[in-house]
C-alpha cells in the first residue's frame, strides 16, 4: 500500500474509532474509577470485553504470526512509569483515549492535559536520543541490571519461549479470568437491580 493509501486506511480507521469512543464516553479511568466510588460498571464492562478481545488476538498473533519471537524490556521502571501515569490519569479525570475526545469537544482541562502530554514525550525522546536511556547494550542480556536503570530483568523472554507452551494457552487461561470478573459484575448488577424492583413495589403497596 502507498503512503497516501496508508494515510487515508489511518484517517478512516481513526475517525470510527473516535466516533465509537466519543459516543460510548469510554474511559479507562472511569472504568476503574467508577466501578469503586461509585458501583458503576458501565464501563468496566465495557474494559473487561475489549481486554479479553485484546488478550486473545495479541496472544493468538504470538503463537501463530509475526510476533512469536517477540521480546519485552521489562523492569521495575515501568513498574514507577506506569504508577505516575494512573496518578496523572486521575488528577486529569481522563485516559489518553478519553482525554483525545474531550479536547476535540473544547474542554480546556483536557486540552492541558493533552499539551502536557505532548511536552512529556517531547523531553523523554532528547533524553533518549541524548543518552540512549536505558544502554541497549548493557540491558538486554536477560540478565538483573541495576545500573542499566532497569531495575530488574531486561528484554525478558516470553512464556511462551520459556516454557514451549503456546501463548494463546496463557491467553485463553486469562480470558476465562476476565470474563469470571465481567460475570460476577453481571449478577452483582442483576442482584442491586432485582433490589430495587423489590423496594419499588412495596413502596407502591404502601401508598395504595
Amino acid at each position: 500500500m502507498s503512503i497516501v493509501g496508508q494515510c487515508i486506511a489511518a484517517f478512516v480507521f481513526g475517525s470510527i474509532v473516535g466516533f465509537l469512543v466519543q459516543r460510548s464516553r469510554f474511559c479507562n479511568t472511569s472504568a476503574l474509577r467508577d466501578a469503586i466510588l461509585f458501583k458503576s460498571y458501565r464501563n468496566t464492562k465495557a474494559l473487561l470485553v475489549t481486554m479479553m478481545i485484546l488478550t486473545v488476538g495479541f496472544t493468538t498473533f504470538m503463537t501463530f504470526g509475526d510476533g512469536h519471537p517477540l521480546h519485552f524490556d521489562v523492569g521495575i521502571n515501568q513498574v514507577i512509569g506506569l504508577f505516575l501515569f494512573g496518578i496523572g490519569m486521575v488528577l486529569a479525570g481522563a485516559c489518553t483515549v478519553s482525554t483525545w475526545v474531550k479536547a476535540g469537544e473544547g474542554n480546556v482541562g483536557a486540552i492541558w492535559a493533552l499539551l502536557f502530554t505532548f511536552i512529556g514525550m517531547f523531553l523523554f525522546s532528547l533524553v533518549w536520543s541524548y543518552s540512549y536511556w536505558p544502554p541497549a547494550s548493557d540491558t538486554m542480556n536477560g540478565e538483573v541490571n541495576l545500573a542499566g536503570l532497569q531495575f530488574g530483568f531486561a528484554n525478558a523472554a516470553t512464556l511462551q519461549e520459556q516454557t514451549g507452551i503456546p501463548a494463546i494457552f496463557f491467553g485463553l487461561i486469562q480470558t476465562a479470568v476476565l470474563y469470571a470478573i465481567y460475570r460476577v459484575i453481571i449478577r452483582k448488577e442483576q442482584r442491586a437491580e432485582q433490589q430495587r424492583s423489590v423496594k419499588q413495589s412495596t413502596a407502591a403497596s404502601t401508598s395504595l
